[in-house]
C-alpha cells in the first residue's frame, strides 16, 4: 500500500470514530475538533490541507500560487421568520425547510469572500461537531505567473471561471443547481431550480 492510499484510509477512519489496536482515531479527531472550535475567525488560512491525498485528487499542488483554507459554517436550516398572517400550523413554513444551497458550497463562499484575489478550485469535508461543520477549501491565485504557466491549471484563470463559487461552477455548486441529478424526477430541475413550482429540490 502506498503512502498516500495510507493516509487516506487513516483520515477515514478518523472521521468516521473507529478505534483501533494501535490508535484511538475517535480521540485524535475529537482533539482536532476542539482546537477548530477555539479558532476566532470562520475563514483559517493553512500552510497545507489536513488531508493531503484528498486535496491532491481534487487538484492541489504545493506550489505558489496555492491557498487553503479551513471554513466554518453552522448546522441547520437557518433562520426562518414566523409568518404574522394568519393561516394553519402546517402551513407557517418554519420547520423542515432547507437552504437552496448546499453547506459546502456555503463553505467556498465564505472563503471567496475572504481572498478575493483567488478563485475556488474545489473542497472536501474534514469533521463536524454538534453545531459547526468544517471544510477545507483548495483557492487559487489567478494572477500568478506559477499559474498561469501551468497547463494543467491555466484554465481557471480564464474571464469565464471569475467568481466561480458565486455562480455555482465548482462541484458543489453544480449540485446545489441540480445538474448532477439522473434518472426518474431529473426532468425537474432544469431550466433552473426556481422554475417548474420550484420542486427541484
Amino acid at each position: 500500500m502506498g503512502a498516500a492510499k495510507h493516509i487516506q484510509e487513516t483520515f477515514q477512519k478518523e472521521i468516521a470514530g473507529e478505534k483501533d489496536k494501535s490508535y484511538d482515531y475517535k480521540r485524535i479527531q475529537h482533539e482536532r475538533l476542539i482546537e477548530f472550535r477555539k479558532e476566532k475567525s470562520a475563514v483559517v488560512r493553512l500552510e497545507k490541507p489536513t488531508n493531503i491525498p484528498r486535496a491532491r485528487k481534487l487538484g492541489y499542488k504545493a506550489k505558489k500560487g496555492f491557498v487553503v483554507a479551513r471554513v466554518r459554517v453552522r448546522k441547520g436550516s437557518g433562520l426562518h421568520r414566523r409568518p404574522k398572517m394568519a393561516r394553519k400550523p402546517k402551513r407557517m413554513g418554519i420547520n423542515k425547510l432547507t437552504r437552496r444551497l448546499n453547506i459546502q458550497a456555503m463553505s467556498e463562499q465564505k472563503a471567496a469572500r475572504k481572498y478575493k484575489n483567488c478563485e475556488v478550485l474545489n473542497s472536501y469535508k474534514i469533521g463536524d461537531d454538534g453545531t459547526k461543520h468544517y471544510f477545507e477549501v483548495i483557492l487559487v491565485d489567478v494572477n500568478a505567473p506559477e499559474i498561469k504557466s501551468d497547463r494543467e491549471l491555466n484554465w481557471i484563470c480564464s474571464k469565464k471561471h471569475r467568481g466561480r463559487a458565486f455562480r455555482g461552477l465548482t462541484s458543489r455548486g453544480r449540485k446545489s443547481r441540480g445538474l448532477r441529478r439522473k434518472g426518474i424526477g431529473a426532468e425537474k430541475v432544469r431550466p433552473s431550480l426556481r422554475a417548474k413550482n420550484r420542486e427541484a429540490k
